[in-house]
Order: structure tokens, then sequence, then C-alpha cells
């Protein structure tokens, strides 16, 4: 008609066709989006790497250890904050320090009566003059720390000497913790049959006062006022008794209830995510009334080894102050519980309860009765970490008992000797170089602020001169800061290396912690004991707040960083 030829229609326009059609591109399209999602969702799970809380500052962290934040962490290879950075000084029982005052006068020397003829005779190092003249000696040599506590005097290594042990803590400590020394006194007769202190050793020379001896006396404390709290604090310097724990009996260990963590990605993971991991471990088994039962084995992170690869076989106690974990929660050792298990698990019908499901939480499992709970995990990261236990609903149940862990007191009888050698007296500078120096991009002034000239310049104005210096660094070549001794006394970590050599207590006591085998002093130890002591000084100069306007985490993180 008209010419104009007629278009035909196909089976794919016809009426009766449009209908099934259009439903059917609906449904790819939906099948579309689900699997593009899906491929979202595994993208964002693969690169799932939650923040760290502990990166905060510290008046940041208790605010998030209450918080109800998401639980989730960033692994990084700084020192990790434990239980004892927490505590709130208790400034009544920190009032209560000896002063000479105290002491009974005795003068700068005493007379003791019936000498004539006995000149030569040993000093009587539990005559109770002696006792006082020594106290007295010591308060007014230390000048920089507070007495708490003294120890009855014990006969030295000749007629002429004897050792006295102390409680302490330094006067502008910041820490909420206690330290013990032990000095080894030379105490001299003159003709006149007086006595005086004519010497007093170094840093822990008095053995023989070490440890408190059966039936010995106590020494002399103030008494602590009524209202002061009692509150656990660590004690820097005690005999060490970090002996695994023993079920004393098949009967104890048959009526006990347990909870294991097993597999898993944690392992030669950074120390953050090591303790972020186990302190939700441990918080679950406090919440389920349970005995936690934990491999004491670590693998070190090849970010903290000089051999740069990860490393099996560590100890815990290594680090941590295992002690003070066992004295306050039930934990025992998994090789002794394993052991005990295999001897009595089939004799007294002792029932495990298998947990394989991450969301599985703590409060779906507070009634089961069976002896053993196993959480096991598998190899998917991160859903394989174990402190996912610690998410979501649970984190406002389970708190983790930061409290409990405590820094090794081997490493901090370390930080208190090299403190010690500096009289408690000296200033630290934080000095951050290495790679962050060496890119410009992301740090464009930090090579040229921490330059020796640099620094002259900028610590001048908040150092004296002539102060001693504890230089906390990770500049290998610690040469490069001599331009500073011209105005200040420096010191650096290497310069103590024998208080963890072969001929120290530490190294004596980790092998044999390690049955016989050396234990190095590795990288997380040295950076460890390096900012412990760095936070001990009367001035702590920081390198991204005090020296540099360079932001901690690169280019324009600042206001990130310092949140």
């Amino acid at each position: 008609m008209f010419g104009r030829p007629s278009l035909s229609r196909t089976g794919s326009f016809s009426p009766e066709n449009l209908g099934p059609n259009a439903l059917a591109m609906i449904g790819n399209l939906c099948f579309t989006i689900f699997v593009v999602g899906v491929l979202i969702f595994t993208v964002i799970a693969a690169t799932y790497q939650p923040e760290d809380p502990l990166f905060h500052p510290s008046t940041k962290i208790t605010t998030f250890l209450t918080s109800t934040s998401n639980a989730t962490f960033r692994s990084d290879n700084t020192v990790v904050k434990t239980g004892e950075d927490f505590m709130t000084p208790n400034q009544t029982a920190f009032a209560t320090f000896i002063n000479v005052t105290d002491v009974d006068s005795v003068g700068t020397g005493t007379i003791l009566r019936h000498c004539e003829g006995d000149m030569d005779s040993p000093i009587d190092c539990s005559d109770p003059e002696v006792f006082h003249l020594m106290m007295k000696a010591a308060i007014e040599q230390f000048k920089d720390i507070h007495f708490y506590r003294f120890g009855k005097p014990v006969h030295g290594s000749n007629a002429s000497t004897c050792d006295m042990a102390w409680r302490f803590r330094p006067k502008e400590g910041k820490t909420a913790a206690f330290y013990k020394d032990y000095r080894r006194f030379i105490v001299s007769r003159s003709e006149n049959c007086s006595l005086s202190v004519v010497g007093i050793g170094d840093y822990h020379t008095g053995v023989n006062a070490r440890k408190k001896r059966k039936n010995q006396k106590p020494g002399f404390e103030k008494t602590q006022p009524k209202q002061a709290e009692v509150i656990s604090l660590p004690v820097v310097g005690e005999t060490v008794n970090d002996t695994l724990p023993v079920i004393e009996s098949e009967g104890s260990f048959s009526h006990g209830r347990y909870l294991v963590y097993v597999g898993g990605g944690d392992r030669c993971k950074s120390m953050n995510h090591y303790l972020w991991s186990f302190l939700c471990a441990l918080g679950e088994a406090q919440y389920l009334n349970r005995t936690l039962v934990m491999d004491l084995t670590l693998c070190l992170s090849s970010i903290y080894t000089s051999s740069s690869q990860d490393e099996e076989g560590k100890d815990f106690r290594f680090y941590f102050d295992f002690e003070h974990l066992k004295e306050s929660a039930s934990v025992v050792d998994q090789g002794q519980f394993w052991s005990d298990w295999n001897k009595w698990q089939k004799k007294d019908g002792l029932n495990l309860y298998l947990v394989e499901d991450f969301r599985i939480t703590p409060m779906k499992l507070a009634g089961i009765k069976d002896a053993l709970i196993m959480r096991k995990f598998g190899s998917v990261e991160p859903d394989n970490y174990w402190y996912r236990v610690c998410e979501g609903e649970t984190e406002s149940v389970v708190q983790r008992p930061w409290h409990l862990l405590w820094k090794s007191r081997r490493l901090m009888d370390i930080v208190s000797a090299i403190a010690s050698r500096l009289n408690w007296d000296f200033d630290s500078v934080h000095v951050v170089r290495g790679e962050k120096a060496k890119n410009r991009e992301l740090w464009p002034n930090l090579a040229t602020d921490t330059a020796p000239e640099a620094l002259l310049s900028s610590l001048q104005y908040k150092i004296e001169d002539g102060r001693n210096i504890y230089i906390a660094t990770n500049e290998p070549d610690t040469s490069f800061f001599d331009p500073l001794k011209d105005k200040y006394s420096t010191h650096f970590l290497d310069e103590y290396k024998d208080l963890w050599d072969e001929k120290s207590e530490w190294y004596s006591e980790t092998t044999h912690l390690n049955k016989g085998v050396p234990v190095e002093f590795d990288g997380y130890m040295r950076v460890s004991v390096d900012t412990e002591v760095f936070l001990r000084g009367k001035k702590q100069i920081e390198t991204f707040n005090d020296l540099t306007s360079d932001c901690k985490d690169g280019v324009n993180t600042c206001s990130t960083s310092s949140s």
C-alpha cells in the first residue's frame, strides 16, 4: 500500500513473546548484579586489614579498651603495650617513701662499744646500727630515686662488706611499677671504733641479698596509709619464678574445664597481632570460667629477626611475665595438658566439644558441660584469625584482660640496669631514620631534620648542655651522632651489651629456660628495651612531635596518625 513494503514480525517481537523475554532480561540483570556483588565481597575479604587500636596515642588506647568500636586489628612491628602501661600510678602508695629522717639518726659514723682490741674483726652486718648506717648512705647517694623498703643486710664477699636489697622507684617515674636493687657496701672501721660506708657497688652487685633467706627478719619500710588501695604492681628485679604450672592429681584434672584454640593463621605474625588474638582466647576462657590451654612456643615474625626469616621455637616467657599470668589467671601449658588428657580422658569419660566456626559466640558456649571446648581454625585468612571470635556482638561481652599481661621482668631488669647506670638522671631522644629517612616522597624533611646539625639546633632549646642523653634510634651507625658529644653525654643501647652477653644474668636464666640452648637477644627484645629506656628519661623528645614537621605515617596523615 502506497508503495511502501510491509514490515515482517519476527518471533522475538511477537506480542505473545514480549512477557517471557522481559522476565528473562530482568532475571539475567539480577544474576549479573549478584555475581558483581560476590566479586566485590571477595576482593574486600581478601584485602581485609582491620584497624589496630594499639597505634593510637596512650590517651586513646584506654578509651578504645572500654569502647564499643569494632574489635579489629592492623598488623605492624612496633612494640606492644601491655597491662602495666594502662595502670594509673597509685599516688597514695607511692607517696609513702622512706626519708633520711625516717631512719634512726646514727651520724656520719657510729661508735661501737667493746671494739677496742678487736679492730680487725669482721663487720657484723646484722647489727641494727650497721643497717641504719647503710640505709642512710643509700638514701644520700641515690638522690633521684625514692626508697620504699630496705631488706636486712647480709654478709658480702669478705669481712668488710655487707649486701643489702631495697625496693624503689625513680622520683619522676611515670610507670606504675616498683624496682628492686641489691648492692654491696664496703664498711670501714676507724681507730676510734666508728663505722662509715666508704663505697657502694654497682647495680645488682649485692648478690647475697638477692633472695630473702629463711627465717630472715623483716627489714624497714613505712606503714602504708589505711586508705591506700592494695593493687598488684610489677616489681622489676625480683627473682622470677615462671616454671610451668602442674595439675596436681587426676581428680583435679578430671574436674577441670578447659578451652583450647587450635590452628589458624596467627602464627608468625607481628607481636601486636599475636597478642590481640591471644588475649581474645584468654578473655573467652575467663568468660566461660575455663582454664586456657596455651601454647608457650611462639613463631617470631621475620620483622624482628636478624635472619629476616620467621623463626619458630621462641618461648612466651622470653617476652612476657608468665609468673604474673599464671598467678592471676587459670592457664596450663598445652604439652602438660595433652599428656594428662591422653592418660585420663578415656578412663574418666572426658568429652571434647569441637567448634569450627568463629561466628559461634562464647555466649552460645556458656552452657556446654564437656571437659574441653576446642576451637579449631581453618586455613583461609582472615577468617582463621583467633581475634575474629571477639568481634561483633561478642566485643561488648568478652573483655580482653590486658591487666594480666605484663612485659618480661627479665627484659625490664635490663631497662632498670641501664637507667641505674645513668643514675635515673637522663633525658631521652627518639630518632627515627632508616627507610623513612630514605623515602623523601612520604617524609620529605625527615633526613634533614634528624641530621646531627639539625638535632643540635633543635635540642639546644629543649635539653640543657652537659646532660646525659639516651638516644633510642633505628640508625645502625651510632657514630652518625658523634657531633652531639660536644654538648651532651650520649648513650645508646649497644653500650650496655654486657647486660645480655654470655656472662649476664639474662643469658644464664634464658638459657636455663630454653633447656640449655642459648637465646638470641633478638630484634623485638632490642626495640622493647630501647623503647622502655627512652620512656624513663626525665625529658622525652620524640621525632615526629618535636624534631620534624613530617607526619609519622607519611605526607598528609598527621591528622589521622595523631588521632
